[in-house]
């Protein structure tokens, strides 16, 4: 009898065996009839299979074989490479000919979903034949990462701090509208705001909103999410949603789980939640992903950056925003990865637009809480668009914090007027982002030449069906909320 892809391969640590031993007592005691296996792609999107129990049982030991053709698309699902050529476009051998890929369950991030009738999800790794990792897969990017900060002793902790839109479906659109084709989004539902006027922090405002917000917040929390705040945004139907902290790999799970339980909540109470950054709806605003980030000792836990004396952080901590900043502009692509989220930066928006760091200051790329000794001093980036990729964009700042604490980079002095500081500006489109991460022989040595290729070639279709797009519709006062239609249809339903 041969040997089972999981043992085979050393996969699972004990930990993880003794997680499966758990979720398969859990199945069992809760009647669960599916669970869903997914995986995070190049998009941050949630892609996988609804398994039956007698499968996910089988998948604990020997995976479960899947198409990695969604490596292919762009986020309209336009094919960006020949999957018949030899090496399927990417560089990586043994890709070509769209070849299946071995799906692993995490058994540690098993759960129930409280929404869908005995139902659970359990995050999966994806590996080649040979029981290596698939190289273009984002978790494993960022365990790679954070393995890299393990063998010098570190562990990254995280927050995540994530605004997004509520609204109400008015019309389906389905029988009407375009139902979509590769690259080619289908036409999304007309929504309304769920309420009006611009404020901040307004309770009434939540309360309009409470029998939405509720069973998605009673999900989370049900799930074990270590949900901390919901509040209402500065924009009408805008909610800013704050979680405790986490360490790097559970942080980028929890914000991938909490965004596809909220969507589905949503949606099944017929609203629609978008975590794009700026909707193409008249009055909306910007909205962004602030992730809030620390250093602690792997063996200790102690966080590392806390200053012992007046200065802003400890000089681990300095270095670590050093990092960030020196390669903040190439991290665009990973921080920003959408057109529409580059229409957060702009001057005196409450959102950066050149590389800085300020001392509680919004206006900073990086936000430093902090106090002597106190043991929650961190720093904040402001940069992130609300559709990153959680995955991405927590290894990118992992890795460049990283960089800056070996190489002990100088952050500079701290800003007292971020936007009036004569520094480097960040891009200010996606396609001098991509360039930027083209030409980073940081990011290449950090993620490897194929994935920061591939990662090139895919926000590159975006970019051109974009300015295809301007070409043929070049008036701007066509466009909604200074939002064109192609990026509404791009990232509203989708993001």
């Amino acid at each position: 009898m041969s040997e089972k892809f999981v043992h085979k391969y050393s996969i699972h640590s004990a930990d993880q065996l003794a997680a499966a031993e758990r979720s398969i007592e859990t199945v069992n005691r809760e009647g669960i009839e599916i669970v869903r296996l997914v995986w995070p792609d190049q998009h941050g999107l949630l892609r996988g299979k609804a398994l039956t129990k007698a499968a996910y049982l089988a998948a604990l030991e020997s995976g479960i074989e899947i198409t990695m053709a969604p490596f292919f698309f762009d986020p309209a699902n336009a094919i960006v490479f020949n999957p018949f050529t030899p090496d399927g476009g990417f560089s990586v051998p043994g890709l070509g000919g769209s070849p299946n890929v071995k799906m692993v369950p995490d058994p540690g991030t098993f759960r129930v979903l409280p929404w869908a009738e005995k139902t659970a999800a359990v995050f999966c790794d994806l590996y080649m034949r040979d029981g290596q990792p698939f190289p273009l897969a984002p978790r494993t990017i960022l365990k790679q990462t954070l393995s890299e900060l393990a063998r010098n002793g570190y562990t990254m902790i995280s927050g995540v701090e994530m605004e997004w839109y509520l609204t109400r479906v008015v019309d389906d659109g389905l029988g009407k509208g375009s139902l979509g084709a590769p690259g080619s989004p289908a036409d999304p539902p007309v929504v309304a705001p769920v309420a009006r006027g611009y404020n901040y922090l307004l309770v009434d405002h939540l309360d309009e909103i409470d029998e939405v917000l509720r069973p998605i917040r009673r999900a989370v929390e049900q799930m074990g999410l270590p949900l901390r705040s919901i509040d209402d945004e500065w924009a009408p139907s805008q909610v800013e949603t704050t979680f405790d902290v986490l360490e790097g790999l559970a942080a980028a799970d929890s914000a991938a789980l909490f965004r596809m339980a909220t969507k589905q909540i949503a949606k099944r109470q017929g609203y629609l939640a978008s975590f794009m950054c700026t909707p193409a709806i008249a009055g909306f605003y910007a909205s962004g992903w602030h992730l809030h980030t620390s250093v602690a000792d792997a063996s200790t836990g102690r966080n590392l950056m806390v200053p012992t004396d007046s200065a802003p952080l400890s000089e681990l901590g300095r270095h670590y925003v050093g990092g960030t900043l020196a390669h903040g502009v190439e991290a665009s692509a990973f921080t920003t990865p959408t057109v529409n989220g580059y229409r957060r930066r702009r001057p005196y928006s409450l959102a950066p637009d050149r590389l800085t760091w300020g001392y509680d200051n919004r206006a900073a790329m990086m936000r430093v809480i902090s106090a002597p000794n106190d043991p929650a001093s961190h720093v904040e980036n402001r940069v992130g668009d609300s559709a990153a990729n959680p995955y991405l964009y927590i290894a990118a700042q992992a890795a460049a914090g990283h960089d800056g604490i070996v190489n002990r980079i100088d952050p500079g002095p701290i800003s007292e007027d971020p936007y009036g500081t004569d520094v480097e500006r960040l891009p200010v489109t996606l396609a001098d982002a991509v360039n930027a991460l083209e030409a980073s022989t940081f990011y290449r040595k950090a993620f490897g030449d194929a994935f920061v290729d591939y990662l090139v070639a895919m926000k590159r279709s975006e970019v051109a069906r974009y300015e295809a797009w301007l070409a043929e519709h070049p008036d701007p006062d066509t466009y909604v909320n200074g939002v064109t239609d192609w990026e509404h249809r791009e990232y509203f339903e989708n993001f």
